[in-house]
């Protein structure tokens, strides 16, 4: 079983209301296998690593050209960059490029002052190393020498720690209302110092319990990634949970060197992964090709290729799903992302014997078959036991019965029934089925029950499954919530395998994370459907205010956007505001890759805006998941102007609605949000009075052709055949007005370790700009974090000076428009 990976993967921190760099441009069928049973636990840390231990795999290239060998010769010269000044830029770290980089920061300093020396970072770097968070936890079984209890693990990061320390303690110890007493089991900045390397912990893929014939109750290895200054690129290393020691390679331990690679227990001692294994193993976008079958204490080298895709795949992957707890079997699955948003599944039915090495499994086992599973190919598929889920993107007609089920429908059927027969031998029932306003967000499982979570008009709704017939059926149970709520309203199983308990975490735009322990199976008790969260068992914890909300009011609105679609917002004001038009407002916008902006707390927002009186304004705009996949396709490719026209909207509709002016109106998005605020540059400079662009995507002619640029296309179109058709409208670095005396002071932020979005998109950008723009009112601003990856800063420091540089830019600057103003 898996879920939906929406919140680990999308959003880096619940405590920074919108993360500039939502993983959103990680392919779909990586988040499906990181999602998968080998991945929802807690994360894991390690405690020794060096890149000369772990086996030497090739490093992945910094760029990949999906260039077809029928190019023009003008397609040739723009994707090689021949007629482009500044693609000297690309060089990540050439001497040029560093030197630029290093001018640019002082001379950033310069104009804007050191964050450090003001309130705003010492507050924020207190919220971020505050005590007081919530230590989400996630339970690895239990311990037979502490009693039996349940061990909870969680990864920390204060003031001694900032690069964290993974930790464990018993169940009774975290549910206590004292501070646990928590064991360390591996100190990352102690690793840092040891290896003389900048480690960022990445995650883990760990070993279920289930697998493990060693110790069915704990959880005792994982696969731990860990990377160089918060790059995309990891080290992996094995780890045993109950040692606290790595597991030498001499001995068997899993090692790989730097890669994009994706790895995940298949038995204890075999290992799935994708790597970049030389020539040919990687896809156009940089990501594994090929998954090979990997048995302990055996070379890498010569590990068999079980699946394989094409050079123009996205990406590839290769995972079990072990559906034993709710009745089911154990699959293999291989998928292959034929585009960001089109995939093909295989799966094969296991016993328990395929997940030994092979040399241990009996000789006369038959090799596992392969079938294809028959749906369409932009559909997505969950798995509960013995049911098949799929969830649908467009509208689908699997039968001659002629019933099609609608676009943004999750519909289910006996998964061993599709496997043998396909699309046409089964029969469907729906789970859920979307209105105009209503969209589907995630579900997750208990043992009996399943939680399904969705949207109406932007607002979280909860609704309760109970899970019979040994897995093959699921009924609809009171107990959910009766109407949706501006709040966000996260669900995760404690322990699956064995009962009904959940954490249950709730927080709005000024209601802080509250975490709860729940129990599904009070919702059938006498009477429980008349209250309203009724499993809730009991307050754990709870964030104490980080910012002074008492005087704010949360409201939703409606923009009007060009073509008539009514695109929803959510403001944050002061009670009493006047609408004189000198509020300091800021306007936050992704709108891409069908990735929803919610309400949830954000303590650095609310110190570092809403307490200095300012607005606060998120955008549901189209390319976004706000109202299910249609949202999103509204916008893709030759459409992507709906996007920026919904964003204008809402502007406008601040300053129509006496909010704000031009001059007190700021806009702020990062990674594809950054393409949104490069074509707010380009497109409506009057309509700002500062804009934060961060981690961007800018260069819209060469962006397939940087880093992961090539798995992007089936967002933004093909620069080799769509340039001319319309991608040149929607590229910031191709349409700056030369003739504008006057633009809106501009922050853009980036960082050298991005191997996600390439940092040459911001630093040919700015250059350009300043080059135009001399002599101009053209203030352009440019900082690059050297550390930190897609996600800007590698630690809290970090992170404490690039998002109180880019608040107190934006709120300085229209604090000064707005005195100017009088």
């Amino acid at each position: 079983m898996w879920t939906k990976a929406y919140a680990s993967l999308f959003y880096s921190s619940a405590l920074i209301l919108r993360p500039l760099s939502i993983a959103a441009f990680t392919p779909r069928s990586l988040a499906t296998a990181a999602a998968t049973g080998l991945n929802k636990s807690a994360t894991c840390q390690q405690r020794s690593i060096s890149s000369s231990s772990c086996t030497s795999l090739h490093s992945t290239s910094s760029t990949s050209s999906s260039t077809s060998n029928t190019m023009s010769a003008d397609a040739k010269s723009a994707s090689n960059g021949e007629d482009d000044p500044y693609v000297w830029l690309e060089d990540v770290e050439s001497k040029e490029s560093l030197d630029f980089a290093k001018a640019s920061n002082e001379k950033c300093l310069q104009a804007l002052g050191d964050p450090k020396d003001g309130q705003t970072y010492d507050r924020i770097l207190e919220v971020l190393e505050s005590e007081d968070r919530i230590a989400y936890a996630s339970c690895h079984g239990r311990d037979p020498d502490r009693n039996d209890q349940r061990i909870y693990y969680n990864f920390w990061k204060d003031k001694e720690h900032p690069k964290g320390i993974w930790r464990k303690t018993t169940e009774t110890q975290y549910n206590s209302e004292d501070k646990p007493a928590w064991e360390t089991v591996l100190d990352v900045d102690a690793l840092a110092e040891k290896d003389g390397i900048s480690w960022v912990y990445k995650g883990s893929s760990l070993l279920p319990r289930g697998r493990d014939p060693t110790n069915g109750k704990i959880i005792t290895r994982g696969l731990l990634q860990l990377s160089r200054g918060g790059s995309d690129a990891v080290h992996i290393k094995e780890f045993d949970l109950a040692t606290k020691e790595f597991v030498a390679e001499d001995d068997g331990g899993f090692c790989v060197g730097e890669a994009k690679t994706r790895i995940n227990y298949k038995g204890r001692d075999v290992v799935l992964v994708g790597s970049d294994f030389g020539e040919g193993s990687l896809t156009d976008s940089g990501y594994p090709r090929t998954v090979k079958e990997w048995s302990r204490g055996t070379p890498i080298e010569d590990a068999p290729t079980v699946f394989e895709g094409e050079a123009t795949d996205v990406a590839v992957s290769g995972y079990v799903a072990d559906e034993r707890n709710w009745g089911g079997s154990i699959w293999q699955v291989h998928s292959r992302s034929i585009t960001f948003y089109t995939s093909k599944y295989f799966f094969a039915k296991l016993t328990p014997d395929h997940l030994s090495k092979p040399e241990d499994r009996p000789a006369d086992l038959p090799e596992p078959e392969f079938k294809e599973m028959d749906i369409q190919e932009d559909a997505s598929m969950n798995y509960v036991g013995n049911i098949l889920f799929i969830e649908l993107r467009s509208d689908w007609t699997p039968k001659d019965d002629g019933v099609t089920y609608k676009q943004g429908s999750v519909i289910y059927c006996d998964i061993d029934d599709f496997w043998s027969g396909g699309k046409a031998s089964v029969n469907y029932s729906i789970l859920f089925e979307p209105t105009e306003k209503t969209a589907y967000e995630y579900f997750t499982v208990t043992k009996n029950y399943l939680i399904l979570s969705t949207t109406d008009t932007v607002k979280a709704k909860l609704e309760f499954y109970k899970i019979g017939d040994n897995g093959r059926s699921i009924t609809l149970v009171p107990g959910g919530d009766k109407e949706a709520k501006i709040r966000d309203a996260g669900c995760r199983a404690i322990d699956s395998k064995e009962n009904d308990e959940f954490w249950f975490t709730t927080s709005g735009y000024t209601i802080p994370s509250t975490m709860y322990s729940a129990d599904l199976s009070k919702i059938e008790e006498e009477g429980a459907s008349e209250k309203e969260d009724t499993f809730v068992i009991d307050k754990l914890k709870t964030l104490p205010s980080q910012f002074d909300s008492d005087d704010l009011v949360v409201e939703q609105k409606f923009a009007t956007s060009k073509d008539g679609t009514e695109v929803p917002y959510f403001m944050i004001r002061k009670k009493d505001i006047e609408l004189n038009g000198k509020n300091p407002t800021l306007l936050y916008g992704y709108g891409g890759f069908e990735i929803s902006l919610t309400p949830r707390y954000g303590a650095t927002t609310g110190l570092a805006w809403l307490e200095r009186g300012g607005v606060y304004v998120d955008a549901n705009i189209r390319g976004g998941g706000e109202f299910g996949p249609g949202w999103h396709q509204a916008a893709l490719k030759e459409n992507r102007n709906k996007a920026y026209e919904d964003f204008i909207a809402v502007g406008e509709h601040l300053i129509e609605t006496g909010i704000c002016k031009p001059k007190t109106l700021a806009a702020r998005g990062g990674s594809n949000g950054g393409l949104l605020m490069g074509n707010m540059y380009v497109m409506r400079p009057d309509l700002w009075g500062a804009i934060h662009c961060a981690v961007p995507l800018l260069d819209m002619k060469r962006f397939h052709t940087l880093l992961a640029g090539a798995s992007w296309m089936a967002e933004y179109g093909n620069p080799d055949k769509d340039w001319d058709a319309f991608l040149h409208q929607y590229s910031p670095y191709h349409n700056i007005d030369a003739d504008r005396s006057s633009n809106p002071p501009i922050l853009v932020t980036t960082s050298t370790r991005d191997d996600r979005v390439h940092p040459g998109h911001a630093r040919k950008f700015v250059k350009k700009l300043w080059d135009m723009g001399e002599g101009k009112d053209w203030p352009v601003h440019y900082y690059e974090n050297i550390e930190g990856g897609h996600g800007g800063a590698a630690d809290a420091k970090q992170s404490a000076f690039m998002t109180s540089l880019a608040f107190d830019f934006m709120f300085d600057t229209l604090s000064e428009n707005a005195q100017n103003m009088e």
